[in-house]
């Protein structure tokens, strides 16, 4: 039978012939786990509208809107920020604020309109991938206090507010309206084209919810908040509806006042990518 060496230098000797293990990096469970309860909040909405519940989808796509807010700023204020978590959100994204409210809007009146319909549909969840996409590039040269484009969220709570609000007032067999049916395809297809525009929205970002505020301010918002509760499902589709008109206002604005109206803050050095700045 072999003897085991004892020379102390083999041993040396293997240990540094063997591999380095590299150490695995953990999953931050917080921030991710929020990105996955918007991902099943939009998923819910889905099965939602394919069984005619189209209120429970509308509350669906809001609590995947409320869930997405949270995630990224739970991350930075917990230091647990990582690349994953980047890719985890934009894909959630996609689901909750690209496929879910196209599926849903074509569900609810497209699918009457034969092919004019699902084009619609396709036409807003390509534009989402794109503005997500184009987000994503933009991200480290964009003016902070404007979205590049209509938000997703925003695109999804003006297509999805507009089926919440006509459900509620009692629009229930949507097929035998052409007039609601062609009122979901413009509204679908203008939620979807102004993602992919260059209109600067803005993005609330600047508010800083530590300073102090003026009196009149706590009073203004105990204001809206009983303004919204009067008839919500109207009053949250018209204030859907104003937010995403107010960045062709602000283009419009800063184009007659002769200001630069991209919400690019820095020049690229990239040429293959000019297009994506403009």
């Amino acid at each position: 039978m072999a003897e085991d060496s004892l020379d102390p230098f083999d041993d040396a000797a293997q240990a540094s012939a063997a591999p380095l293990r590299t150490k695995r990096k953990g999953l931050y469970i917080l921030p991710n786990g929020i990105s996955l309860a918007a991902l099943f909040a939009s998923f819910y909405a889905i099965v939602m509208a394919i069984n005619g519940r189209f209120e429970a989808a509308a509350y669906g796509v809001f609590a995947s809107a409320v869930l997405d807010s949270l995630d990224g700023r739970v991350a930075r204020m917990t230091h647990t920020q990582s690349a994953f978590g980047e890719q985890m959100d934009s894909l959630c994204d996609m689901v909750s604020f690209g496929l879910a409210p196209a599926l849903i809007v074509y569900v609810w009146a497209l699918q009457g309109l034969g092919r004019f319909g699902w084009m619609a549909a396709f036409v807003y969840c390509a534009a989402a991938a794109l503005r997500l996409a184009r987000f994503n590039v933009n991200i480290g040269v964009v003016d902070k206090r404007y979205f590049q484009g209509l938000p997703s969220p925003a695109a999804a709570a003006l297509v999805v507010g507009l089926i919440y609000m006509m459900d509620d007032l009692g629009f229930k067999n949507v097929n035998a309206l052409r007039w609601l049916e062609w009122t979901a395809f413009a509204v679908t297809l203008y939620a979807g084209l102004s993602m992919v525009t260059n209109a600067p929205f803005y993005s609330f970002k600047d508010v800083s919810f530590k300073r102090s505020v003026p009196f009149i301010v706590i009073v203004a918002i105990a204001l809206a908040i009983a303004v919204i509760n009067i008839h919500p499902p109207i009053v949250l589709f018209a204030l859907f509806c104003l937010y995403g008109f107010s960045g062709y206002a602000v283009y419009a604005y800063k184009k007659a006042k002769g200001k630069p109206v991209s919400v690019i803050a820095t020049s690229t050095d990239e040429p293959d990518e000019a297009g994506l700045h403009r």
